[in-house]
């Protein structure tokens, strides 16, 4: 009987056949039953992942999508992300195999060696109405093929020509000055929306990274921080606004905001409460990350340079600090041009 690449298996003492995956680099891997069983196949491919097989993966179909996925979710590729796009990547691959094809088939039970590049058209054309998903799911399916390729379970990467849908798009509403003074006039210092508010604004992080703040985080004047999505480590001079709001708030709790149950919140609990805020204040289109994008903006009309603002928000990318801080770069430097102009004029 020919077995799958890399197999090699004997008969014991006791005239059982043992099997086990051996290859290069990687460390040896019984497998459970007969060659190409849904258990060994399930066994096999985590094994070429260089992983431990998921809970679960028993249940999957020998080289269906499903199976590709659950040798994904053990890859070293996907356990090196962070915790958060783990969760977005898992979530968008799940309602994918989830979903039926044309056949009333779910996608997760059809070989994943048949998947096409015609087939990924078809599944981002059925999410055009909503470009940010196609444009997701693509990425993730991006991704998860070119772990396919890596442990042999197809040859070709079908997402390599397929083209993103472009979407004209300046992302999350960068708060204005006037939308800020209004939230500050509706939520005053000594509310915890307030003290949201502060952090987020003159941090300029992730609502992920204000949740985890505490006292632990001051030290001399700045407020460390590790960012969760990235892992970069930032030291952020506290603004006297931001002293003055964290001044005063009790010393028992391991975070600066806490639930009303006296618990820390969590990034995604956290963003539906601050959006209940925006909403009490009249700014239904203002969210947590546009304060991000603020905080950015204050800091580019000041005349920082886009590795000044990237000092403190933490962006790895210069080109998304210029993005953030475009409109505020446009108005300082035709400020700047006019009165450079008008000093000639009047000579």
């Amino acid at each position: 009987m020919k077995t799958p690449r890399f197999v090699n298996g004997y008969i014991d003492r006791h005239g059982k056949a043992r099997w086990y995956f051996r290859r290069a680099g990687l460390k040896k891997v019984p497998l459970p039953g007969l060659p190409w069983s849904p258990e060994f196949m399930a066994a096999y491919e985590a094994a070429k992942a260089g992983q431990a097989t998921e809970i679960g993966s028993k249940r999957t179909k020998p080289g269906s999508l499903r199976a590709l996925a659950v040798s994904y979710f053990n890859s070293i590729a996907f356990r090196s992300m962070a915790g958060s796009t783990q969760s977005v990547y898992k979530n968008v691959i799940d309602r994918l195999c989830a979903e039926e094809g044309a056949a009333g088939i779910a996608y997760g039970d059809l070989p994943a060696a048949g998947l096409r590049r015609e087939h990924i058209v078809k599944l981002m054309a059925a999410r055009a109405a909503k470009p940010d998903s196609a444009n997701g799911l693509r990425r993730v399916l991006r991704a998860m093929m070119v772990h396919a390729v890596e442990v042999e379970f197809r040859r070709d990467d079908p997402t390599r020509d397929v083209k993103a849908i472009k979407v004209k798009s300046e992302g999350f509403h960068s708060w204005s000055e006037a939308e800020i003074e209004q939230f500050e006039t509706r939520h005053p210092i000594g509310t915890n929306a307030r003290l949201a508010f502060a952090l987020l604004l003159f941090t300029g992080q992730r609502r992920s990274d204000v949740v985890v703040m505490g006292r632990q985080h001051v030290r001399d004047g700045y407020i460390h921080v590790r960012q969760q999505k990235t892992g970069v480590e930032l030291d952020i001079p506290i603004m006297p606004e931001l002293q003055a709001i964290i001044g005063d708030i009790s010393k028992d709790n391991l975070t600066f905001l806490v639930t009303q149950f006296g618990k820390p919140f969590t990034a995604a609990g956290f963003g539906n409460w601050f959006r209940a805020r925006c909403d009490e204040a009249g700014l239904p289109h203002c969210s947590a990350h546009g304060l991000r994008k603020a905080a950015s903006r204050r800091l580019a009309e000041l005349g920082c340079t886009v590795h000044e603002v990237a000092a403190i928000t933490g962006h790895a990318s210069l080109r998304e600090v210029q993005r953030y801080t475009k409109g505020a770069d446009q108005r300082r430097l035709a400020t700047s041009a006019i009165a450079k102009a008008k000093t000639r004029t009047s000579k």
